[in-house]
């Protein structure tokens, strides 16, 4: 049984890949996916400022597929109405 197997749908976990933050398995319409995303080795500037030129920059309001490495950054790492802590912590 692979890990996929054992992850629950669309609860974002700590990535087994090299250079990424997170990963899910993604479930939409019957399809499931395994989505890495986030970006290890940089540095991190979670400001109000930052936040909003991300969310611009990716169109993070017109990602609706949840089997897209953006619309899980966006929705996880760049929340738009609350600090994500947890990330904060993860420096």
């Amino acid at each position: 049984m692979s890990k996929k197997d054992r992850m629950k749908c669309n609860k974002p976990t700590t990535s087994t890949r090299p250079g990424k933050k997170k990963m899910v398995k993604a479930c939409e319409g019957g399809k499931e996916k395994l989505v890495h995303y986030g970006a290890k080795g940089y540095k991190h500037n979670y400001s109000p400022e930052a936040k909003r030129s991300f969310r611009a920059r990716h169109k993070c309001d017109e990602k609706k597929s949840k089997l897209g490495a953006g619309y899980w950054a966006c929705k996880d790492l760049w929340p738009k109405n609350k600090r994500n802590w947890k990330v904060l912590k993860d420096k």
